[in-house]
């Protein structure tokens, strides 16, 4: 609604805003004012408050409104941060150059700007940007639509957590929700907590065929990409897919291991492997990485190829090399499919098809490419070396290219050679030496004379301005003249915007070539960035098989930080417990392995001297601490909840990561939960690490445990952690001195030293008690009363004597 004064009627500026506005409720007009975007009225107070502008107002003889509007030569900074506030922009321009205009200059919108619609280069990152739906029907339908390269894709889930997991692999930029999904409050808030993104609304009509959630979950997703971008947006063909047919990777998975986001720090295993030259391939790295495979055979294609990279380190540089000088084909392609690419995305095209040819050179036939030859020929000839930006610059096509391009052209030049052969006639016939002919933009061409030629002034001569020492004046015949070059220049621009329309729709033909080069360059991006990284850091090839063997293997992340221990493992369906002290690396043993099998199941070179590995269907972790207090879960729920979801999926092929299970609640309950948890898992027989500080553990009687333990040493200067992880289970935990380690009080820290010696003798008491009461009975004489009050025995034994009566 727009905001002023008085009593009159609105301005007919500003009625165009409101009628535009009022189109778009939900949106930010952002209203081309000459140079300026502006807003008015409350928009304007909303855009001043977000980006801390200066209010100003707009006003006429009965009206006025608050103002306020950023330069259109920085919009792109300003929407960047206005879409991250939440805002959606509609940006209506000027459709028509104000001296061609009929009263008020004509304003369109001519564009919808939202988080996940964006297509314009300057406002994306490189990485996929997706529009997600969710709707329920035969269980919650999910689809991704990247606006900007058209990727279309969906699956159906049949849980909640699954659901959740599909959308922390695709972290979308904006979210529709079908109406009974935001009318679940329980669900909304939930939803909301978890993916604080821009939640939008659409029509949910069911599309296409199949389950009924997918196809509602379609329609929503193409109606809303049609609104922001106009009836003619068509995508690529949708896509059902499984997220079965790939390595499971949880959000508890995904987050434990830092693959895309760092729990501390900026370091993640993507930012390790991203050694991509194009947006193109940076994007398909980071889809492998959130489907890795489960076949033998794609992998070894895959590993055949980086090997190939690593071997031939001269190939590699050089592919690298001209991979870098490439545009953004993919995204480029939809842009041309939409009708939106800009000259300078012509220009670009133009450069990246220059490169093909030298691909082709250096790689031979092993890697097939598109033929886009005709189409390289034809921009080299039409555009010239430097391009506008946007097409109504003008001086974008090449003089020789279009015949009647070139007729408008030279009857410009000649134009224009009129004003300046019309300075020297009229100084000869009227004797005015310093007459001048100029141009501003407010009187177009003039004759200009100083003061003391102003008594030879023909009469015919008109003036129009005067000046503190000079006087401007004009002809009839010179506004004649201007009135013909400014039509001139106006064909011109037509004609030029005709030539380029016809230029780009020949482009626009080839976009599903412009998508397979980008399909076939993307992955030459990959392995040649996967290969680099195994030369750079010393990886090798992986092997596949039955045992989990790794030799020297590295955490790829720490390992760049840090100097680094590698370390061994052998593991065949076992249930590996693995103890130490604090801070001597249980955790970041337990990630490497996950990493490197990660790793191995993208098609990478892995970080290790050996590695032969099985091929997992999942990775399930439960390590670090984590709370929702907001959702009235404590740590220990958290923690319960991820455990319970890797109890309930994990399979003789999956990998388990568990790191200090128990420890949330009282020591009793805490070893009675790791150790029913270990049981459960040995009976799955899946390849399980297990860190733990419950030395009970070690002593399970299971068939399959095996337990390592990481080196330490207790030494006069302190505990020295030795990284090194060996056989057997460790002596003691070291807690004591770890806590001293980092500050703890050293009064404290002899109590708990004094209180560990006093517990540590009732513990070992305790169980010789027990074990010499268990001796001495006969079951084969005690009666069931009898058997009754010797079980009371033994646990009064067992829980011995309170805390508080320890003295140190």
């Amino acid at each position: 609604m727009l905001k002023g004064e008085g009593p009159g009627p609105l301005p007919p500026l500003l009625q165009q805003y409101v009628e535009l506005r009022d189109r778009y409720p939900d949106y930010l007009l952002l209203f081309q004012v000459g140079d300026f975007y502006e807003c008015f009225g409350e928009d304007a107070e909303r855009l001043a408050r977000a980006l801390g502008l200066v209010l100003t107002h707009k006003s006429s003889k009965d009206f006025t409104t608050p103002m306020a509007g950023i330069p259109i030569r920085a919009f792109d900074a300003y929407a960047e941060r206005l879409l991250k506030m939440g805002f959606r922009l509609a940006v209506a321009d000027q459709v028509e150059p104000a001296e061609e205009a009929e009263g008020l200059v004509r304003r369109e919108v001519t564009q919808l700007l939202t988080p996940g619609t964006l297509v314009q280069e300057t406002l994306l990152s490189k990485e996929a940007n997706y529009l997600a739906a969710i709707a329920t029907g035969d269980g919650f339908g999910v689809a991704f639509l990247d606006v900007s390269t058209g990727e279309f894709k969906g699956t159906l889930l049949k849980s909640k957590s699954a659901l959740y997991d599909e959308l922390f692999r695709h972290r979308p930029a904006e979210v529709l929700l079908a109406p009974e999904l935001r009318e679940n409050r329980e669900f909304l808030e939930e939803f909301q907590k978890r993916f604080p993104v821009m939640l939008s609304e659409a029509p949910f009509e069911p599309l296409g065929e199949g389950p009924l959630a997918l196809r509602r979950v379609q329609g929503a997703l193409l109606w809303y990409a049609r609104w922001t971008q106009g009836e003619g947006f068509s995508p690529r063909p949708f896509r059902p897919y499984d997220p079965g047919a790939f390595m499971h990777l949880p959000e508890a998975t995904l987050r434990a291991l830092e693959i895309f986001e760092p729990i501390r720090g900026q370091d993640t295993l993507f930012g390790v492997l991203d050694e991509t030259r194009t947006a193109f391939g940076r994007r398909l790295l980071q889809s492998w990485l959130r489907h890795p495979l489960l076949e033998a055979g794609p992998l070894e294609a895959r590993l055949d190829r980086v090997e190939r990279f690593v071997r031939e380190g001269a190939l590699r540089e050089g592919v690298r090399r001209l991979l870098f000088r490439l545009a953004d084909l993919e995204r480029l392609a939809a842009r041309l499919e939409m009708g939106r690419a800009s000259p300078r995305d012509l220009g670009s095209l133009r450069r990246s098809l220059e490169i093909l040819p030298e691909l082709r050179a250096l790689l031979g036939e092993e890697v097939v490419l598109p033929d886009l030859g005709s189409l390289l020929e034809e921009l080299r000839a039409a555009l010239e070396e430097e391009l506008p930006l946007k097409l109504s610059e003008g001086g974008l096509i090449r003089q020789g290219y279009d015949p009647h391009l070139d007729a408008l052209r030279q009857a410009q030049r000649e134009g224009v050679a009129y004003f300046l052969e019309l300075e020297e006639r009229e100084k000869a016939r009227t004797g005015i030496p310093t007459l001048k002919v100029g141009y501003n933009a407010v009187f177009g061409y003039y004759l200009e004379v100083t003061r003391p030629y102003y008594e030879r002034v023909p009469s015919e001569y008109k003036a129009i301005q005067t000046l503190k020492d000079r006087q401007r004046y004009t002809l009839p015949e010179i506004k004649e003249r201007e009135r013909e070059l400014y039509r001139l220049e106006a064909q011109i621009r037509r004609r030029e915007e005709e030539v380029f329309l016809e230029l780009r729709e020949k482009a626009r033909k080839e976009a599903e070539a412009l998508r397979e080069a980008a399909r076939v360059l993307a992955e030459l991006d990959v392995y040649a960035a996967l290969a680099e990284v195994a030369v750079r850091y010393g990886y090798v090839r992986p092997r596949f098989g039955d045992r989990l063997h790794i030799r020297g293997g590295r955490h790829p992340v720490v390992e760049r930080r840090t100097s680094f221990v590698p370390n061994d493992l052998e593991m065949a369906h076992e249930l590996v417990l693995v103890t130490g002290p604090n801070m001597a690396g249980k955790s970041t043993y337990l990630r490497q392995t996950a990493l490197i099998a990660l790793l191995a199941q993208i098609g990478s070179f892995v970080p290790a001297e050996e590695a032969t590995l099985p091929l997992f269907d999942r990775i399930l972790t439960r390590i670090g601490a984590s709370d929702d207090l907001a959702g009235g879960k404590s740590t220990f729920m958290v923690e319960m909840e991820e455990v319970a979801l890797i109890l309930k999926e994990a399979t003789e092929r999956s990998l388990v990561l568990l790191d200090e299970v128990g420890r949330g609640t009282s020591s009793l309950d805490g070893v009675a939960i790791a150790t029913a948890v270990a049981e459960a898992l040995h009976e799955r027989r899946c390849y399980t690490l297990f860190a733990t500080h419950y030395f009970e553990l070690t002593a399970l009687p299971l068939s399959r445990l095996k337990n390592l333990h990481v080196a330490a040493k207790e030494e006069e200067g302190g505990l020295t952690f030795y990284h090194q992880v060996l056989p057997g289970p460790a002596s003691k935990s070291y807690g004591v001195e770890v806590a001293r380690m980092a500050g703890l009080p050293k009064e404290v820290v002899e109590r708990a030293k004094a209180l560990l010696q006093v517990l540590t003798a009732r513990r070992e008491g305790v169980a010789e008690a027990v074990l010499e009461k268990l001796i001495s009975l006969d079951p084969n004489t005690l009666t069931p009363l009898e058997a009754l009050r010797l079980l009371h025995e033994l646990k009064a034994l067992a829980l011995g004597a309170p805390l508080d009566t320890i003295k140190g």
